[in-house]
């Protein structure tokens, strides 16, 4: 199972990154999950958009989401002809949401989305997608939002999505080879709850959950990342890295204890 880190720029595209997407691939299966501002075109650079098997969208905020549009118009337009149906998993009311993004409307050219995706709503538990075991529950963000754990052939990445402090993501995260965790905030007084996570926070996550490793991601172009790497540090004593594009991860065994 590999991970590839697609976009990682939080809340909006920076200089070097794309908003939020991340490809999983597994056994020749390709996951995109979370499609944000700026990732349709950074994907094709590690896969070729009609070889997409499914796609996981986190929750419904532009960043993590309104590429679909875009990708709506390659699969419908393909000038081998309209690609089949892949399923795209997330929030209920995920289609409506993406509609309205794309301002589909009786008499225009746009079709609207279920045309062209099967949506299929998450619900906090497990799911088989492809070759991957997928457990998701809910996380502590302003929209309903969900977190991630794939598992596969002994191996386990997990994801937090937007998230404030959670102890969901801890169980998502448990005994994980990788936690890809979002840093979004600077480790500041009177911080909102229940939208994101500072660094220390990332790294106190990791710690409570045993991880083997954590990445990282959801990085706010205006912080530094050297700060976060150091309040990483702060509460992590794994090994700590930053989501970059073009990383590829590939969880690593870790023997039993």
């Amino acid at each position: 199972m590999n991970l590839t880190i697609v976009g990682c720029s939080g809340s909006y595209p920076g200089p070097d990154s794309a908003a939020s997407c991340y490809l999983i691939e597994a056994e020749g299966f390709r996951l995109v999950l979370d499609l944000g501002n700026g990732a349709l075109g950074s994907l094709q650079r590690y896969a070729a958009l009609d070889q997409v098997d499914a796609v996981c969208i986190s929750h419904l905020h532009a960043d993590h989401c309104v590429d679909m549009g875009c990708y709506q118009v390659f699969r419908t337009f393909y000038p081998p002809g309209q690609l089949p149906a892949i399923p795209v998993f997330g929030p209920a009311g995920t289609a409506d949401r993406l509609d309205r993004a794309m301002a589909v409307e009786p008499r225009g050219p746009m079709v609207p989305m279920r045309e062209t995706f099967d949506f299929v709503a998450l619900t906090p538990g497990v799911l088989e997608i492809g070759p991957l075991r997928v457990t998701v529950d809910h996380v502590n963000h302003s929209v309903e939002t969900f977190g991630f754990r794939f598992e596969h052939d002994g191996l386990t990445i997990a994801y937090s999505a937007d998230t404030g402090p959670s102890q969901r993501l801890v169980r998502l995260a448990a005994n994980a080879d990788v936690l890809l965790c979002e840093a979004s905030f600077d480790d500041v007084d009177g911080l909102p709850p229940d939208v994101h996570m500072t660094a220390r926070q990332a790294g106190e996550h990791a710690s409570a959950a045993g991880a083997g490793e954590l990445i990282l991601t959801h990085l706010v172009p205006w912080n530094s990342s050297q700060d976060a790497l150091a309040l990483a540090a702060s509460a992590y004593h794994g090994t700590i890295s930053l989501a970059r594009p073009g990383m590829v991860v590939k969880a690593p065994r870790r023997p039993s204890p």
